[in-house]
């Protein structure tokens, strides 16, 4: 019998030993950050290579007792496929995803391709990881048939079931299948591959009714006109390009959010380059981490993200409360609201592939906010992240009777641009002691300050400054954002602030903590965790901390940029004008010392030669 009782409690050990983080015990052992978060949280174990690697580096370590081997899987009967010590990566997903729709290029109107690309991703990580699962289950039974046989009969072994049909061998043509007969003994083999993918998509869903309205969103056998959308000949190359070894989507093989990646990259791709991002924004794994630590969500929390895209923030909350406790069992509550029916289904997906249960709706969140209590009011939670669209456009006339009054109250109803009427709704969506963090443009914390005209941005911002709620502001680095060069700001609100924070505001100027990147910039994983502990410790620090007072700020106009309040140059860096000119009226005088010279050395050589 499997024994994995043990296996937490020896990664833990493991990683206490050798002063390691979740993500750099995966580095060393090759996996994914999400598959050391499941492991430590029992939820699945490794296989057998995994297991090795896990009790060799338990004998570096010197920790005794039973092996990480015999605490993840029963000893093999045969040899097994050894799993890649490479890193997981997304420039191969990157590669691919590029390739495939390449391949497709013409069929569709490019904002679209996404839809087909998607589905077929999500599909080939379903069948990569029931792969991955039926090789656990023939190490423990002895052989593949064998596994086969009993996961047909009991499917509650596996995350998801596949049908024949469906999985990636036989879509690819590798495997052959034999299509049973149907009604009044009719064919129903598939005249193409666009027929195949779309029997196969329903077919999935058949027998694992979760995915219903995820992988079935699109029929890749449909016509217009008498004409295929997509070209058979087309999807078969796309299907090829995804069955390249080099891609594999299974347990190990791929970084966390990588489905949220993916879309990221597909909408730089193409949504981008057709003038049609249509607001849709993904924030940079490495902000969503950062928010993550410095919110530290602890274990059984409510939380929020109102325009949740493909849930990326949500997913990077629940992997930082495991690794802040690695031994809790209560997950955090998640929930969240998206606009766009295909972000809406990227959501689904990632959830699913990181094993998360995540309460999703659909719909506008200003306009109806579907997360209510039983009194109809908007559902307060512990924490709410978001990055909601950017400058979005903003009709006063539209909520002058907010049913929710979100907005009349808490500074009054903004003009113009919609920032911080997504604040104000954040307010709504917070408990009485909630905290939060949402990315915004820069232009949020200082639009109307020192204008003598009246501004309402600038209005709500003295609200929230007033009443204390806004508990700081960090300002990101330029160029990370995948549909715009512009740096954005993270705003942290806290309705209950510790004595320690209380009339006062953070402000970290993050800047220029970031890596040249093709095509975007980044901020590197190891600069994420001492950024959020720098903000979280709230300790002035030159060129990159700032701590004032609500009084502060009021004096200065409301302005909460980190620019304003952080000097980024020491006085070594600049000289003073008067020094500048000093210096440039002396170079100016060499020159023509230099200038009289070559002048003399040419007549003298010009008499010599006549």
């Amino acid at each position: 019998m499997t024994n994995q009782a043990n296996l937490p409690i020896t990664l833990r050990s493991l990683r206490a030993r050798l002063a390691l983080t979740q993500e750099q015990l995966a580095e060393r052992l090759g996996v994914s950050f999400a598959t050391v978060n499941r492991w430590e949280a029992g939820t699945s174990k490794p296989q057998r290579a995994q297991a090795d690697a896990i009790a060799a580096l338990s004998r570096e370590a010197g920790i005794e007792g039973e092996s990480a081997a015999e605490a993840g899987t029963a000893p093999p009967r045969r040899a097994r496929r050894a799993i890649s010590a490479a890193t997981p990566t997304t420039k191969p997903m990157e590669q691919m995803l590029w390739d495939a729709a390449c391949s497709i290029r013409g069929e569709k109107d490019a904002a679209k391709f996404k839809d087909y690309l998607l589905p077929l991703l999500f599909l080939k990580r379903l069948s990569d990881v029931f792969d991955d699962e039926i090789a656990r289950l023939a190490e423990e039974y002895g052989d593949r048939a064998t596994a086969l046989e009993i996961a047909e009969s009991d499917h509650s072994l596996l995350r998801f079931y596949l049908p024949l049909e469906a999985r990636w061998a036989v879509l690819s043509g590798r495997e052959a299948f034999n299509w049973p007969l149907g009604a009044q003994g009719s064919p129903t083999v598939p005249r193409d591959i666009g027929e195949h993918l779309t029997k196969a998509v329903r077919a999935v869903v058949e027998q694992n009714p979760a995915l219903s309205g995820v992988i079935d969103m699109v029929d890749f056998a449909a016509e217009r006109n008498g004409e295929r959308d997509v070209n058979p000949a087309k999807l078969r190359g796309v299907v090829e390009t995804f069955s390249d070894p080099r891609y594999r989507l299974g347990l190990a093989d791929v970084q966390p959010d990588f489905l949220g990646r993916a879309y990221e990259y597909l909408l730089r791709k193409f949504a981008e380059g057709s003038g049609q991002s249509a607001g849709e924004f993904f924030t940079p794994t490495e902000v969503g981490f950062l928010m993550a630590h410095i919110l530290r969500p602890r274990p059984g929390d409510t939380c929020h993200d109102y325009a949740c895209g493909s849930a990326g923030l949500l997913i990077k909350l629940q992997l930082v409360a495991r690794e802040l406790d690695p031994t809790s069992r209560i997950p955090l509550k998640l929930s969240g609201q998206e606009l766009q029916a295909e972000s809406y289904a990227v959501a689904r997906m990632n959830a699913i592939i990181h094993d998360m249960e995540v309460e999703l709706a659909r719909g506008d969140t200003l306009i109806n906010p579907k997360f209510r209590d039983a009194a109809g009011k908007i559902r307060g939670h512990d924490i709410v992240v978001a990055n909601p669209m950017w400058n979005q456009p903003f009709a006063p006339d539209l909520f002058a009777n907010d049913p929710f009054d979100r907005f009349r109250t808490a500074g009054g109803i903004t003009s113009g641009k919609g920032d911080w009427a997504w604040l104000q709704h954040t307010l709504a969506a917070t408990d009485d002691d909630g905290r939060a963090c949402v990315v915004l443009d820069t232009g949020a914390v200082t639009r109307g300050s020192g204008s003598r005209n009246e501004d309402r941005e600038r209005n709500i911002r003295k609200w929230f400054v007033d009443r204390d709620l806004i508990d700081g502001v960090i300002l990101l680095p330029e160029n990370l954002f995948y549909n715009t060069p512009a740096a954005g700001v993270v705003v942290v609100l806290n309705k209950r602030k510790p004595t320690a924070r209380k009339g006062r505001i953070f402000l970290l100027n993050a800047s220029r903590h970031f890596r040249k990147g093709r095509p975007k910039n980044y901020l590197p994983e190891e600069d994420i965790r001492p950024l959020a502990a720098m903000y979280l410790k709230g300790e002035a620090a030159p060129g990159e901390l700032a701590v004032i007072t609500t009084r502060q700020a009021e004096e200065a106009d409301y302005n909460l940029s980190p620019s304003r309040w952080v000097a980024q140059s020491s006085a070594a860096d600049v000289a003073s004008v008067s020094s500048l000119v000093e210096k440039l009226v002396q170079l100016d005088g060499e020159a023509h010392q230099l200038s009289a010279s070559i002048t003399k050395l040419l007549a003298r050589i010009s008499d010599e030669s006549a």
